[in-house]
């Protein structure tokens, strides 16, 4: 059976849509950093993903290849997230995305080490002819964090996020968005095919005792 990273840590990938608190251990990911609206056409963030899902597959279907991964087990490759924050800024301002800084990502199995994430850039570049090297291998903790289930547009999210600092206040934290810790958003729905008012996106922020 295909190994499902949202159905198997549902605890992570299908929270309800209220808030709720969880401990988000230590994960690594193929990430790609960089800033700007992430709306822009041909802009730095759409690019972003195509490398991240040029690695992630050639992982996934290395299976097919000579190359073997030591404890390599089939599986369904993770939704793209990102973490996002503006210089200056505690959460975000949806009003100036032109000055967001992201970093952009998809969850690595835990097979991969960094030896096997360099051979899948390696074989990437060869067999697309496309420069990878923004791409990195990046470790993320982050501990207690309030997340919620955001059902509609990117741009509603402010309500979201009052109602989880609202339950965090009630259950003794505060936002801990300092500059290593980040406004942290999953997406579970393709925004090419869904409707805004449909789309699913969780939202985390990591939190600090009060």
């Amino acid at each position: 059976m295909t190994f499902d990273y949202k159905k198997e840590y549902k605890e992570f990938y299908l929270p309800k849509n209220k808030p709720e608190l969880v401990t988000v251990p230590s994960m690594n990911f193929i990430a790609v950093r960089g800033m700007g609206d992430p709306n822009e056409e041909g802009g730095g963030y759409k690019q972003s993903i195509g490398l991240l899902y040029g690695i992630a597959f050639t992982i996934k279907m290395s299976k097919k290849e000579e190359h073997r991964i030591k404890g390599y087990f089939d599986y369904v490759v993770p939704p793209l997230e990102g973490l996002w924050w503006q210089e200056g800024v505690k959460g975000v301002d949806y009003a100036r995305k032109d000055k967001f800084e992201w970093i952009s990502m998809i969850r690595l199995p835990e097979f991969v080490t960094k030896e096997e994430f360099d051979w899948a850039i390696e074989e990437a570049e060869a067999k697309k002819k496309t420069d990878f090297s923004k791409v990195e291998f990046f470790t993320y903790e982050e501990g207690m964090c309030v997340q919620c289930m955001h059902i509609g547009p990117y741009d509603s999210e402010p309500a979201t996020i009052e109602a989880m600092d609202r339950f965090a206040g009630e259950q003794g934290y505060l936002p801990d968005l300092d500059g290593s810790r980040y406004h942290h958003e999953i997406y579970l729905s393709d925004v090419r095919r869904c409707r805004p008012e449909n789309l699913k996106t969780v939202i985390r922020h990591p939190l600090r005792s009060q």
